[in-house]
């Protein structure tokens, strides 16, 4: 295929993917750090705020993230042509409760790819040529999601191309799970924790990650290597000792504009 062809293939598949990373960074940006910030100060996890040239670095990582993702989109295309993914329309013919639950368990097990390839990145062998960049934020922002290295933005595209063809889904679902995970992603990194606590302190729907304890892995690498699911890290032992109480110290806390100190006030 001529490259000008190759190119504009490209461009197909960049203008999508990079339109979807930068609706939601911007958006959680724009609405949790600037909106609504006075209201959410009492959620919010570090009492430092990242410099916005790290913002910008990490914006500029991300789109080169985006462009590695867009080539592997391109790739996406010349395998169907290829019957690479023959499985689509045996997905298609099982119908509208097999799209959504093809959707769930692209979900549990793109988690689980995660959760071990995150672990191989953190080798020390591997660390430096595949994920140093992404810890370079240890103070996380919204833009801070797809901050990768080269080598890690491959590792995670690989489950994109792979996986449609060892499993029965449609087009469709693969779009649905990247917004999905773009949203999710984003919001992990947000700085601000929204999730409420039930009674006990814990999460409501404590089986899912909370933006807490992915901001825990930043700050202390050695934990909380799941994506979208707590259950990898407590089943093998990587979840943080003080997460829980970490959590329910921000979530707790009252969401509102917080009463300015009166004159003589000691505090």
């Amino acid at each position: 295929m001529p490259i000008q062809d190759l190119a504009h293939l490209w461009l197909q598949q960049l203008t999508p993917t990079l339109s979807k990373y930068l609706t939601f960074a911007i958006a959680v940006w724009l609405l949790i750090w600037v909106v609504l910030a006075p209201f959410l100060k009492p959620r919010k996890i570090r009492d430092s705020t990242p410099y916005a040239s790290q913002l910008l670095t990490e914006l500029a990582i991300s789109i080169r993230s985006m462009a590695i993702f867009a080539v592997a989109g391109v790739a996406i295309l010349h395998l169907e042509r290829l019957g690479f993914y023959s499985l689509q329309p045996l997905a298609r013919s099982w119908g509208a409760l097999w799209y959504w639950t093809s959707l769930v368990a692209t979900i549990v097990v793109h988690d689980a790819y995660f959760y071990w390839s995150h672990r191989l990145m953190h080798d020390p062998r591997f660390f430096r040529r595949l994920h140093r960049r992404h810890h370079r934020s240890n103070n996380p922002s919204p833009f801070t999601a797809y901050s990768f290295d080269v080598g890690e933005a491959l590792l995670m595209v690989v489950f994109f191309v792979v996986w449609p063809m060892i499993f029965p889904m449609a087009w469709g679902v693969h779009g649905l799970f990247m917004v999905f995970q773009i949203a999710r992603n984003t919001m992990l990194h947000c700085g601000y924790e929204l999730r409420p606590a039930r009674a006990d302190g814990r999460p409501w729907l404590d089986f899912m990650t909370t933006t807490t304890h992915h901001d825990l892995h930043h700050a202390q690498a050695g934990y909380n290597f799941g994506a979208w699911f707590t259950w990898w890290d407590r089943w093998m032992g990587t979840e943080h000792p003080e997460y829980l109480a970490r959590f329910a110290d921000r979530a707790w806390r009252p969401i509102g504009p917080q009463p300015s100190p009166q004159v003589g006030d000691s505090r």
